[in-house]
Protein backbone atom coordinates (compact mmCIF):
# COMPACT_ATOMS: atom_id res chain seq x y z
CA UNK A 1 0.00 0.00 0.00
CA UNK A 2 1.53 3.42 -1.17
CA UNK A 3 -0.50 6.71 0.71
CA UNK A 4 -0.66 10.36 -1.57
CA UNK A 5 -1.35 13.14 0.05
CA UNK A 6 -2.62 16.47 -2.04
CA UNK A 7 -0.32 18.76 0.53
CA UNK A 8 -1.76 21.89 -1.85
CA UNK A 9 -5.33 21.42 -0.22
CA UNK A 10 -4.84 19.63 2.89
CA UNK A 11 -5.59 22.18 5.60
CA UNK A 12 -4.45 20.49 8.71
CA UNK A 13 -7.41 19.15 10.37
CA UNK A 14 -5.32 16.45 11.67
CA UNK A 15 -8.20 13.28 11.78
CA UNK A 16 -5.89 11.54 9.53
CA UNK A 17 -3.48 11.88 12.30
CA UNK A 18 -5.94 10.90 14.65
CA UNK A 19 -6.99 7.89 13.02
CA UNK A 20 -3.61 6.87 12.08
CA UNK A 21 -0.78 8.31 14.44
CA UNK A 22 1.77 5.63 13.21
CA UNK A 23 0.90 6.79 9.38
CA UNK A 24 0.36 10.57 9.77
CA UNK A 25 0.93 13.37 11.69
CA UNK A 26 0.50 17.31 11.76
CA UNK A 27 2.69 20.11 10.62
CA UNK A 28 1.86 23.22 12.12
CA UNK A 29 3.12 26.83 10.48
CA UNK A 30 2.30 29.71 12.00
CA UNK A 31 2.46 31.58 8.71
CA UNK A 32 -0.09 29.30 6.53
CA UNK A 33 -2.44 26.49 7.12
CA UNK A 34 -1.18 23.52 8.96
CA UNK A 35 -0.44 20.50 6.92
CA UNK A 36 -0.22 16.38 7.08
CA UNK A 37 2.90 14.66 6.95
CA UNK A 38 3.26 11.14 6.12
CA UNK A 39 5.59 9.47 8.77
CA UNK A 40 5.42 6.17 6.75
CA UNK A 41 4.48 6.30 2.67
CA UNK A 42 3.87 2.77 2.49
CA UNK A 43 3.00 1.23 5.81
CA UNK A 44 2.46 -2.14 6.85
CA UNK A 45 -0.98 -4.17 5.86
CA UNK A 46 -1.65 -4.47 9.37
CA UNK A 47 -2.44 -0.59 9.65
CA UNK A 48 -4.73 -0.53 6.39
CA UNK A 49 -7.65 -0.66 8.30
CA UNK A 50 -6.23 2.49 10.29
CA UNK A 51 -5.32 4.19 6.71
CA UNK A 52 -8.70 3.40 5.23
CA UNK A 53 -10.61 5.68 8.31
CA UNK A 54 -7.83 8.41 8.08
CA UNK A 55 -9.05 8.76 4.26
CA UNK A 56 -12.53 8.48 5.15
CA UNK A 57 -12.88 10.73 7.71
CA UNK A 58 -10.41 13.72 6.09
CA UNK A 59 -12.66 16.77 5.65
CA UNK A 60 -11.17 17.81 2.63
CA UNK A 61 -10.92 14.31 1.20
CA UNK A 62 -6.76 14.73 0.05
CA UNK A 63 -5.56 11.28 1.11
CA UNK A 64 -5.78 8.41 -1.42
CA UNK A 65 -3.52 5.12 -1.76
CA UNK A 66 -2.41 2.38 -4.21
CA UNK A 67 -2.30 -1.24 -3.45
Amino acid sequence: MRIKIDLALCQGHGQCAEEAPEVFRVVNNPTAYDHTELIMESPDEALRPKVERAIRYCPNRVISFEG
